[in-house]
Protein backbone atom coordinates (compact mmCIF):
# COMPACT_ATOMS: atom_id res chain seq x y z
CA UNK A 1 0.00 0.00 0.00
CA UNK A 2 1.49 3.56 -0.91
CA UNK A 3 -1.27 5.39 1.31
CA UNK A 4 -0.82 3.89 5.14
CA UNK A 5 -4.32 2.99 6.16
CA UNK A 6 -3.85 4.92 9.62
CA UNK A 7 -2.77 8.26 7.70
CA UNK A 8 -5.59 7.29 5.15
CA UNK A 9 -8.51 7.02 8.24
CA UNK A 10 -7.14 10.51 9.11
CA UNK A 11 -8.01 12.23 5.78
CA UNK A 12 -11.34 9.98 5.87
CA UNK A 13 -12.41 11.33 9.05
CA UNK A 14 -11.00 15.16 7.86
CA UNK A 15 -13.77 14.62 5.01
CA UNK A 16 -11.61 18.12 3.84
CA UNK A 17 -8.21 18.73 1.91
CA UNK A 18 -7.56 22.57 1.81
CA UNK A 19 -5.52 22.75 -1.25
CA UNK A 20 -3.53 25.71 -1.16
CA UNK A 21 -1.36 28.18 -3.13
CA UNK A 22 1.11 29.99 -0.55
CA UNK A 23 3.55 32.52 -1.60
CA UNK A 24 4.86 33.69 1.88
CA UNK A 25 6.57 30.86 3.89
CA UNK A 26 5.75 33.25 6.90
CA UNK A 27 2.60 32.18 6.36
CA UNK A 28 1.90 28.60 6.75
CA UNK A 29 1.36 28.65 10.45
CA UNK A 30 -1.16 30.81 11.05
CA UNK A 31 -2.57 29.39 8.31
CA UNK A 32 -2.67 26.34 9.59
CA UNK A 33 -4.17 27.61 12.93
CA UNK A 34 -6.70 29.35 11.22
CA UNK A 35 -8.01 25.80 9.26
CA UNK A 36 -7.52 24.17 12.51
CA UNK A 37 -9.61 26.72 15.05
CA UNK A 38 -12.47 26.36 12.00
CA UNK A 39 -12.11 22.33 12.42
CA UNK A 40 -10.09 21.75 8.89
CA UNK A 41 -6.94 19.10 9.91
CA UNK A 42 -5.90 18.29 6.78
CA UNK A 43 -3.94 20.40 4.16
CA UNK A 44 -2.47 20.62 0.88
CA UNK A 45 0.48 22.91 0.06
CA UNK A 46 0.50 22.96 -3.98
CA UNK A 47 4.28 22.89 -5.54
CA UNK A 48 3.32 26.08 -7.51
CA UNK A 49 5.50 28.94 -5.66
CA UNK A 50 8.75 28.77 -4.45
CA UNK A 51 7.37 29.77 -1.32
CA UNK A 52 5.48 25.84 -0.33
CA UNK A 53 8.46 23.29 1.22
CA UNK A 54 9.55 25.97 3.43
CA UNK A 55 6.22 26.54 4.51
CA UNK A 56 5.28 22.80 4.70
CA UNK A 57 8.38 22.92 7.15
CA UNK A 58 7.29 25.83 9.14
CA UNK A 59 3.49 24.27 9.65
CA UNK A 60 5.03 20.25 10.10
CA UNK A 61 7.60 22.08 13.04
CA UNK A 62 5.30 24.59 14.75
CA UNK A 63 1.90 23.48 14.27
CA UNK A 64 2.11 19.59 14.59
CA UNK A 65 -1.11 18.59 15.03
CA UNK A 66 -1.91 19.39 11.52
CA UNK A 67 -1.91 16.79 8.56
CA UNK A 68 -0.06 18.52 5.90
CA UNK A 69 0.47 17.64 2.60
CA UNK A 70 2.75 18.23 -0.78
CA UNK A 71 0.49 18.74 -3.80
CA UNK A 72 1.39 19.06 -7.72
CA UNK A 73 4.63 16.47 -7.33
CA UNK A 74 5.75 15.70 -10.60
CA UNK A 75 9.15 14.84 -10.47
CA UNK A 76 11.07 11.57 -7.63
CA UNK A 77 13.39 14.69 -6.82
CA UNK A 78 10.22 16.61 -5.41
CA UNK A 79 9.18 13.51 -3.90
CA UNK A 80 12.11 13.18 -1.41
CA UNK A 81 11.84 17.40 -1.46
CA UNK A 82 8.80 16.34 0.21
CA UNK A 83 9.72 14.02 3.05
CA UNK A 84 12.40 16.51 3.42
CA UNK A 85 10.12 19.47 4.44
CA UNK A 86 8.00 16.91 6.37
CA UNK A 87 5.57 16.05 4.12
CA UNK A 88 3.07 13.51 5.48
CA UNK A 89 1.60 12.52 2.31
CA UNK A 90 2.25 13.53 -1.46
CA UNK A 91 -0.28 13.96 -3.84
CA UNK A 92 0.02 14.48 -7.83
CA UNK A 93 -2.53 15.99 -10.65
CA UNK A 94 -1.99 12.86 -12.94
CA UNK A 95 -0.55 9.17 -12.51
CA UNK A 96 3.58 9.41 -13.33
CA UNK A 97 4.78 5.62 -12.67
CA UNK A 98 8.11 6.96 -11.76
CA UNK A 99 7.05 9.58 -9.19
CA UNK A 100 5.02 7.03 -7.52
CA UNK A 101 7.50 4.46 -7.74
CA UNK A 102 9.73 6.68 -5.94
CA UNK A 103 6.73 7.78 -3.06
CA UNK A 104 6.68 4.25 -2.50
CA UNK A 105 10.63 3.28 -2.40
CA UNK A 106 10.67 6.53 0.11
CA UNK A 107 7.82 5.47 2.30
CA UNK A 108 5.85 8.51 1.10
CA UNK A 109 2.24 8.14 1.59
CA UNK A 110 0.75 9.20 -2.62
CA UNK A 111 -2.29 9.75 -3.81
CA UNK A 112 -1.84 10.05 -7.80
CA UNK A 113 -4.52 12.06 -9.85
CA UNK A 114 -6.62 9.82 -11.88
CA UNK A 115 -9.78 9.96 -14.66
CA UNK A 116 -10.07 7.33 -16.79
CA UNK A 117 -10.01 3.14 -16.01
CA UNK A 118 -6.81 2.96 -17.07
CA UNK A 119 -5.39 5.76 -14.60
CA UNK A 120 -6.99 3.44 -11.91
CA UNK A 121 -5.95 0.36 -13.27
CA UNK A 122 -2.32 2.02 -13.20
CA UNK A 123 -2.73 3.47 -9.81
CA UNK A 124 -3.55 -0.33 -8.33
CA UNK A 125 -0.79 -2.17 -9.75
CA UNK A 126 1.50 0.68 -8.12
CA UNK A 127 -0.48 -0.29 -4.81
CA UNK A 128 -2.76 3.09 -4.52
CA UNK A 129 -6.00 2.74 -2.84
CA UNK A 130 -6.71 6.27 -2.48
CA UNK A 131 -6.60 8.35 -5.65
CA UNK A 132 -7.37 12.06 -6.43
CA UNK A 133 -10.07 12.29 -8.91
CA UNK A 134 -8.83 15.23 -10.84
CA UNK A 135 -10.48 17.70 -12.45
CA UNK A 136 -13.49 16.50 -10.67
CA UNK A 137 -16.65 18.40 -12.43
CA UNK A 138 -14.84 19.09 -15.66
CA UNK A 139 -14.83 15.53 -16.15
CA UNK A 140 -18.49 15.14 -15.28
CA UNK A 141 -18.45 15.03 -11.60
CA UNK A 142 -19.82 12.07 -9.55
CA UNK A 143 -21.74 10.68 -12.27
CA UNK A 144 -18.80 9.93 -14.32
CA UNK A 145 -16.95 8.60 -11.45
CA UNK A 146 -19.94 6.55 -10.87
CA UNK A 147 -19.43 4.40 -13.93
CA UNK A 148 -15.25 4.86 -14.83
CA UNK A 149 -15.05 3.78 -11.07
CA UNK A 150 -17.92 0.81 -10.90
CA UNK A 151 -14.69 -1.92 -12.05
CA UNK A 152 -13.07 -1.17 -9.15
CA UNK A 153 -15.29 -1.10 -6.17
CA UNK A 154 -14.85 -4.25 -4.75
CA UNK A 155 -11.33 -3.56 -4.51
CA UNK A 156 -11.95 -0.83 -1.77
CA UNK A 157 -10.58 2.03 -3.92
CA UNK A 158 -11.73 5.72 -2.45
CA UNK A 159 -11.54 9.24 -4.02
CA UNK A 160 -10.25 12.85 -3.38
CA UNK A 161 -12.17 14.45 -5.87
CA UNK A 162 -10.48 17.87 -6.68
CA UNK A 163 -11.38 20.36 -9.26
CA UNK A 164 -14.85 22.02 -9.26
CA UNK A 165 -15.82 21.64 -5.81
CA UNK A 166 -17.64 23.99 -3.72
CA UNK A 167 -19.99 24.54 -0.98
CA UNK A 168 -23.05 24.33 -3.50
CA UNK A 169 -21.95 20.45 -4.81
CA UNK A 170 -19.59 19.68 -1.35
CA UNK A 171 -22.22 17.85 0.37
CA UNK A 172 -23.10 15.34 -3.15
CA UNK A 173 -19.38 14.50 -3.05
CA UNK A 174 -19.55 14.04 0.88
CA UNK A 175 -22.42 11.90 0.50
CA UNK A 176 -20.88 9.15 -1.99
CA UNK A 177 -19.46 6.38 -0.57
CA UNK A 178 -16.73 6.02 -3.13
CA UNK A 179 -15.66 9.24 -1.68
CA UNK A 180 -12.76 9.51 1.30
CA UNK A 181 -12.83 13.50 1.69
CA UNK A 182 -13.27 16.07 -1.03
CA UNK A 183 -10.31 18.74 -1.88
CA UNK A 184 -11.00 22.52 -2.50
CA UNK A 185 -8.68 25.39 -2.93
CA UNK A 186 -12.09 27.40 -1.99
CA UNK A 187 -11.43 27.32 1.99
CA UNK A 188 -8.12 29.37 1.79
CA UNK A 189 -7.93 31.15 -1.02
CA UNK A 190 -4.74 32.29 -2.52
CA UNK A 191 -5.73 36.18 -2.20
CA UNK A 192 -7.07 35.32 1.16
CA UNK A 193 -3.18 34.00 2.09
CA UNK A 194 -1.68 37.11 0.78
CA UNK A 195 -4.43 39.17 2.58
CA UNK A 196 -4.09 36.85 5.89
CA UNK A 197 -7.65 36.97 5.88
CA UNK A 198 -6.77 34.54 8.75
CA UNK A 199 -11.02 34.63 10.42
CA UNK A 200 -12.04 34.31 6.69
CA UNK A 201 -10.53 30.90 6.00
CA UNK A 202 -11.56 30.18 9.87
CA UNK A 203 -14.98 30.63 8.88
CA UNK A 204 -14.43 29.04 5.21
CA UNK A 205 -12.86 25.89 7.07
CA UNK A 206 -15.99 25.65 9.79
CA UNK A 207 -18.67 26.19 6.89
CA UNK A 208 -16.99 22.96 5.51
CA UNK A 209 -17.09 21.33 8.86
CA UNK A 210 -20.36 21.35 9.34
CA UNK A 211 -21.34 20.04 5.44
CA UNK A 212 -18.97 17.39 6.62
CA UNK A 213 -20.66 16.75 10.04
CA UNK A 214 -23.47 16.59 8.17
CA UNK A 215 -23.13 14.44 5.50
CA UNK A 216 -21.05 11.92 7.70
CA UNK A 217 -23.51 11.84 10.13
CA UNK A 218 -26.82 11.51 7.60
Amino acid sequence: MTFEASLQEQITNAGAVAVLTIDDAASGPPLARALLHGGVSCMELTLRTPAALEALHEIHTKVPEMTAGVGTILTPLQVQQALDAGAAFGVAPGLNRNVVQEAVRLGLSFAPGVVTPSDIEAALELGCRLLKFFPAEPSGGLAYLDSVAAPYNHLGVRYIPLGGIKPANASDYLDHPLIAAIGGSFIASRKQIRDQDWSGITQNASQVRELVGSARSS
